[in-house]
């Protein structure tokens, strides 16, 4: 099963649910985790630093700032030939070119294995960072540059008023066994997830049913459209998180909808919504579409 590509995202995205009489809380709670969703999107390690995907080729793939080579860095920040990624069988392997320091856990290496997906293994190159990546069956080195000018240029965040008609209780129906879902993404390639049911539910007087997916241990997450979608909204999707279901019910909290990272960085793989979850109502709330400078 596959384990979503928002890991960055990931993380305190679901907010506890507010007692009842308490709406000034809750509306202090969602601005504060917006706060800190635009936070998470400008640190070092967010969607506005990754500065390029590139894909690898079956055999020898050679990195470094020298127009020569197969992938070339950003000349201010890595040697003209800093070394050789290597692809066979479904598994990565860099050599380093003599001379050239690059780090892996903080240690300086000559030759490394790199895991999919894993950017704990990636390697450090001064201030630049390379691990592997995929997008269905392709291979990609995604690089991260902590002063790539998304970053430097971004100027903010724009939401939605926070409407508490938007945070909805939700009935689960759980399939017999988990149902495997495929979602073409953005590049035109297909991600396979699973998915444990549906969810269903009321909203501006309309039944509603959406389909998530595994986002982690303890969550569900969706991938949807709406009638906002390419207007007031950013047009591929947007994505929500949601506490599993107890005793067959969920709360879902559309003020907390945000534009995955493809709303701001080419350089991403997000999923597109299936069928079933492109809905035709309007949802007025969560995060509007990027304005850029």
């Amino acid at each position: 099963m596959r384990v979503l590509l928002l890991a960055v995202c990931l993380t305190g995205l679901l907010l506890p649910e507010p007692a009842v009489g308490q709406e000034q809380t809750y509306t202090q709670r969602i601005e504060t985790w917006r706060q800190e969703r635009e936070a998470r999107l400008r640190s070092e390690t967010g969607w506005l630093t990754i500065a390029g995907l590139h894909w690898l080729q079956t055999g020898d793939n050679r990195v470094g700032s020298a127009a020569d080579n197969d992938i070339v860095l950003p000349a201010d920040a890595a040697p003209a030939h800093v070394g050789v990624f290597r692809l066979e069988h479904g598994t990565t392997t860099f050599r380093a070119e003599p001379g050239v320091e690059v780090l892996q856990h903080g240690e300086k290496v000559h030759t490394a294995s790199l895991g999919v997906g894993a950017a704990s293994d990636a390697l450090r190159i001064g201030r630049l960072s390379l691990w592997v990546h995929t997008s269905g069956q392709r291979f990609a080195l995604r690089l991260r540059d902590p002063d790539h000018p998304l970053r430097k240029t971004f100027n903010g965040l724009r939401w939605f008023p926070i409407d508490a008609a938007y945070r909805v209780e939700a009935r689960f129906e759980p399939y017999e066994r988990p149902k495997s879902v495929t979602m073409l993404n953005i590049l035109g390639d297909l991600e396979r997830f699973q998915s444990p049911g549906q969810v269903v539910f009321e909203l501006r007087g309309q039944t509603v049913r959406l389909e998530p997916v595994v986002g982690g241990p303890n969550e569900l997450f969706f991938v949807f459209r709406d009638a906002t979608s390419g207007t007031e909204t950013y047009g591929a999707a947007r994505f929500l998180h949601a506490p599993l279901p107890r005793d067959g019910r969920l709360s879902l909290d559309f003020n907390t909808a945000y534009n995955p990272p493809c709303a701001y960085n080419p350089f991403t793989t997000c999923p597109l919504p299936t069928r079933q979850n492109r809905l035709g109502l309007r949802i007025e709330a969560g995060e509007l579409a990027y304005r850029e400078p």
